[in-house]
């Protein structure tokens, strides 16, 4: 017996070892040690960020129009700029992108701290730095997607989604809470400012904005010590002919080559389909919705803040669930999506007839459940569905779906319930969910969504 096959049959041996306890293997993992460390406190900086930067325009303006402005300067860049990021990312590398994102974003929140102590900052700089975010993470978003099947191994790959999501999840418990404690132990300077005369917090929203762009600092120095699998490694039988995609000559025909590899593949075209009509009317609906339900409730923003958390405390669940129980399934992937989304659907309905927040954040809490368990599914689906050279481009579409459908369907519905009443929204948006389950699985191919079959290409390629 030859080294070669010695290796082959050693590698298979181990992963065979490794299925029986896939929890301890994966730790065991130094790549996805090296991807966690970094990526906890990374997430959980973003946090901070996301309480400080709306916090810090308040206190400059006290206006919300342009807090919206801000935020916009953020949001809209990003839905917009997705799709060629995913591209940049197939034609490059994931890894390279992710780090360079993350320079970004330490220098750009590095900056912001900085103005922000020695009295600087203005608000024509918070619009600029704003928008250098919303760039940065219009790149860094499809990195990050497709960097994770490039660094762990295909059995281990649901799995590893589900940590990675979960502990998001609890990161976005944990970190406003933080970054709350850290602005007010810190805050309670006033500053000179010329476009916020009197700032209270400008020491602590400065300590908010170091810890973030530390946290990226960070996580680009753990992520360099990550190792990048061989692209062949990465690619799963059933592709036929599409498996080894050309790269485009031209950045902008790579784009428009991603799109023609989904609208072309027939199961990504018709759930990246479902998953439209679901996001323009369902997802942006339940984003006014929520809100105006917690103020008929308690006219509170703790009300708010319960309804939030108990949907959370869900997901976060339901993704655990999803990690635990990566195979569960009836018949196939596209019929639990099918079943699970028509009971979010029978779940909406009763919305409409809650009269305290313990029955809001009941239902709430079941609907997060069955979400977060569809997310990771979702996800793992996606990144075994698709090629490592088209995963960019693909998990960039998907996620243009929920960011730039999602707010242009909360926007019509901001304007539709100037004649109709949260009841009705809640009634219609389930009844309109229902429809279209039953629509998909009468006249789609969404009931033949499989999972693919997992093929562990490491364990039988002598370069690995």
């Amino acid at each position: 017996m030859n080294d070669t096959t010695k290796a082959i049959n050693t590698k298979q041996a181990e992963t065979a070892k490794g299925s029986d306890q896939p929890r301890l293997a994966l730790f065991r993992d130094t790549n996805f040690r090296w991807m966690i460390s970094g990526g906890v406190i990374s997430m959980l900086g973003d946090q901070f960020t996301i309480v400080a930067l709306p916090w810090l325009v308040l206190k400059m303006t006290g206006d919300t129009l342009i807090l919206g402005l801000v935020l916009a300067l953020i949001g809209v860049p990003r839905a917009l700029l997705i799709l060629l990021g995913g591209a940049v990312v197939d034609r490059y590398s994931p890894k390279q992108v992710m780090m360079l994102s993350k320079y970004v974003n330490t220098v750009v929140l590095g900056l912001l701290s900085a103005l922000l102590m020695s009295d600087q900052l203005s608000l024509n700089m918070v619009y600029v730095l704003a928008l250098s975010l919303g760039i940065s993470t219009a790149f860094s978003i499809p990195s990050g997607t497709a960097m994770i099947p490039r660094c762990i191994a295909a059995p281990q790959l649901q799995m590893a989604n589900g940590i990675m999501l979960g502990l998001r999840q609890i990161s976005m418990f944990l970190g406003p809470l933080l970054a709350g404690i850290l602005i007010a132990v810190f805050g309670n300077t006033a500053t000179d400012m010329t476009d916020a005369a009197g700032l209270a917090d400008a020491r602590g929203l400065a300590a908010a904005f170091l810890f973030d762009s530390f946290s990226y600092a960070l996580s680009a120095w753990t992520l360099s010590h990550v190792r990048m699998l061989a692209l062949p490694q990465l690619e799963l039988a059933g592709h036929g002919k599409n498996a080894h995609p050309k790269p485009a000559a031209r950045l902008w025909h790579s784009i428009l080559e991603g799109l023609r590899y989904c609208w072309n593949d027939v199961m990504l075209r018709t759930c990246f389909l479902y998953w439209s009509a679901v996001a323009f009317f369902i997802m942006g609906p339940i984003q006014i919705a929520l809100p105006v339900l917690a103020n008929q409730l308690g006219d509170s923003a703790s009300t708010f803040g319960i309804l939030i958390g108990c949907h959370g405390a869900g997901t976060l669940l339901g993704m655990l669930m999803s990690g635990l129980l990566p195979n569960r399934r009836l018949v196939n992937l596209g019929r639990t999506i099918l079943l699970i989304d028509f009971i979010v659907g029978l779940l909406f309905i009763p919305m409409s007839l809650v009269v305290t927040t313990w029955q809001a954040a009941a239902l709430l809490l079941s609907i997060g459940t069955l979400g977060g368990y569809l997310h990771v599914a979702v996800y793992t689906w996606i990144q075994r569905q698709v090629p490592a050279a088209m995963l960019g481009r693909s998990m960039s579409i998907f996620m243009f779906i929920f960011m730039g459908i999602g707010p242009v369907s909360a926007a019509i519905t901001g304007w539709a319930m100037r004649s109709i009443s949260t009841a009705q929204l809640f009634i219609g948006s389930g009844a309109l969910l229902i429809l279209i389950v039953l629509l998909a699985f009468l006249g789609s191919e969404m009931p033949s969504v499989k999972d693919q079959v997992v093929v562990d290409q490491a364990a039988q390629d002598p370069a690995a």
